[in-house]
């Protein structure tokens, strides 16, 4: 894995533009829902097996996240927490660097073993991720 600083070429995609629009979007959409009182989001697998999805808790730790109640966000779905953490920090860097027409950072993978090992890393998070929900979800039913 490879980290570098560059100018965005007058072809390429602007990512940083692209998912802050996405980011905000998507949280006025979530506002807008709530708001008009329209009905939470279901679960299927939930319905259908009892047990906690790999995303259980997900809307529960956004709200609680965006009110500031970090602990009860981290307890109700950790990755979705860690998600949202770093959500947080890509919007401000992407204000940053379209505010002040900076270089950007690009993360490039060279080989296909550091790509598998990105999606190793990737699925074994998830993997605990539902380790944690299904050890603890009683306690939050």
């Amino acid at each position: 894995m490879q980290v570098s600083r560059r100018r965005v070429g007058s072809n390429e995609t602007d990512h940083e533009l692209l998912w802050l629009s996405v980011s905000l979007g998507s949280l006025g959409v979530a506002v807008g829902w709530f708001a008009l009182g329209l009905p939470w989001p279901r679960c299927v697998f939930h319905e259908l097996t009892g047990l906690p999805c790999v995303t259980c808790g997900m809307t529960r730790s956004a709200i609680a996240f965006f009110h500031g109640h970090f602990l009860v966000a981290l307890l109700w779905n950790p990755l979705v927490f860690a998600f949202l953490c770093g959500v947080t920090a890509f919007d401000l860097y992407a204000f940053t660097v379209i505010a002040t027409r900076a270089s950007r950072l690009r993360i490039v993978f060279h080989t296909q073993s550091k790509k598998k090992s990105a999606r190793g890393i990737v699925i074994g998070a998830l993997a605990l991720n539902w380790i944690y929900l299904l050890s603890h979800y009683k306690a939050f039913s």
